[in-house]
């Protein structure tokens, strides 16, 4: 049997790698041999960014009114995930980026079946190492890792290849019709376990519990 997850999300939202973290804890407890298969489906929480980013201190002051009341709002993020052990060094980055490249990056990495692989390793390489995802040089390194070919990511990601595809993934997340059984998307993370939608980052308890229901189904199916 095989469980599929839909998984929306944006690399610059901490909270997106804190439901990945919390997903992962859940299906380790899960007591069952059911394959799980990932959908990734992309979200720009800044589609008016500037292809290059911009100066996170600039950025982030001008968003929020002030780089004090941001560093704040970065510490509490940091405060409520101590338990998922995620070192957050939001010291280390000094760039917001735009996030189409990686969102490109994922469904080129989707196409040699490790989609899951690539998003896993960009979230952790903006939050826990400060890189700038929207950079091809950083991204074709990050590709390198988990053994995609970093001369074709760059030719990729310097072309206009896949930028329509993941137009129309955002587009088919976010609609009413083409995102099977959600009311549409508009923030993220948004994850769906069999016919459960389930949006920010929960709890382990509530991942696991709409897991064994996702299960079930499927068994009695």
């Amino acid at each position: 049997m095989t469980l599929t997850i839909a998984i929306t999300s944006d690399f610059i939202c901490p909270w997106c790698l804190v439901a990945e973290t919390r997903l992962n804890q859940a299906i380790a407890q899960l007591n069952s041999a059911v394959e799980i298969e990932y959908l990734w489906f992309p979200f720009e929480l800044n589609p008016q960014m500037p292809a290059a980013g911009m100066d996170r201190k600039a950025y982030r002051t001008g968003k929020f009114g002030s780089w004090e009341y941001s560093q704040g709002l970065d510490a509490k993020t940091v405060q409520a995930t101590q338990a998922d052990h995620i070192n957050f060094r939001y010291d280390l980055m000094s760039v917001t980026p735009n996030t189409l490249k990686a969102h490109r990056l994922t469904w080129f990495a989707g196409n040699q079946g490790k989609a899951t692989e690539m998003a896993v390793r960009i979230l952790n390489a903006y939050f826990t190492e400060g890189r700038n995802i929207g950079d091809v040089e950083t991204l074709a390194t990050l590709a390198a890792e988990i053994e995609i070919n970093p001369a074709q990511v760059k030719a990729f990601l310097e072309s206009e290849a896949g930028i329509q595809e993941v137009k129309d993934l955002e587009q088919q997340a976010m609609s009413t019709t083409g995102y099977a059984y959600a009311q549409g998307i508009h923030s993220v993370p948004t994850i769906r376990i069999g016919r459960e939608i389930i949006s920010g980052a929960q709890s382990v308890e509530v991942f696991l519990a709409a897991l064994q229901q996702a299960v079930n189904e499927l068994v009695s199916a």
